[in-house]
């Protein structure tokens, strides 16, 4: 599947997510939505109303108690975890608030990493990739250094081009500018904008920033688990 393909990139089929316990957590109520490419999409809500928990579920890193996510028209919730981790690696890339990059490895390295863990390419050529990566991110240069000798929005930046490795066509970021100060904040979601428009991706971001939302192509909002509200949509929430 490409990122142009007219048909769903991902769907969640009245998905939910409980916590067991004496007294049950429901994280996500039945969510059922779908989402074609290319294409910016806001996950918004208050605080506690399972949009990371959502967007996990997206991501296959964690699995609904009940209902269905299917990725590029595959079915996951019968798959096996190297199955599910091989959806990861070749259709998924991930942006995390913080950025967890290994603090041992240069940029380079970390953003080497996901295409060591697909083994599709030769070990010059996962190196010619990656750098051109942080080229195309303003990180000419930066190869070399280790995290703790990059700014914050740099270490962004250097996560954007590991969640880019494989060449996937849908991004998942959690609260990709939360931990970064306005100008740093801007310039990452510049970049991710760059990625829906001129290559084509589909970014889905879970922001707390509603400023940032209303410049995205669809809002989803979050309440107490369930969709409130989906503005924008392509294809209207099931």
């Amino acid at each position: 599947m490409t990122a142009t393909d007219p048909r769903p990139l991902i769907e969640a089929k009245a998905v939910t997510r409980v916590l067991p316990g004496v007294v049950p957590t429901v994280l996500v109520r039945e969510v059922s939505l779908t989402v074609t490419g290319p294409s910016f999409v806001a996950i918004t809500g208050p605080s506690g109303s399972g949009k990371s928990s959502l967007l996990y579920l997206l991501g296959l890193l964690d699995l609904p108690t009940t209902g269905e996510v299917v990725v590029g028209g595959r079915a996951t919730s019968a798959m096996d975890e190297p199955e599910r981790a091989m959806i990861r690696l070749s259709t998924l890339g991930f942006v995390f608030q913080f950025h967890f990059l290994l603090p041992e490895f240069s940029a380079l390295h970390n953003v080497m990493l996901p295409m060591r863990a697909l083994a599709a390419l030769s070990d010059g050529e996962m190196r010619v990739r990656a750098e051109g990566l942080l080229d195309s991110l303003g990180l000419s240069g930066h190869g070399h250094k280790r995290p703790d000798q990059l700014s914050g929005g740099q270490r962004q930046r250097v996560a954007v081009a590991r969640a880019l490795a494989n060449d996937p066509p849908l991004i998942l970021a959690d609260e990709p500018t939360g931990s970064l100060d306005s100008k740093a904040s801007e310039q990452v979601f510049t970049i991710l904008r760059d990625l829906v428009d001129r290559r084509g991706k589909t970014v889905i971001a879970v922001t707390h920033d509603l400023d940032l939302a209303a410049r995205m192509d669809r809002r989803i909002q979050l309440v107490d688990g369930a969709v409130a509200a989906d503005t924008g949509a392509r294809t209207a929430v099931a």
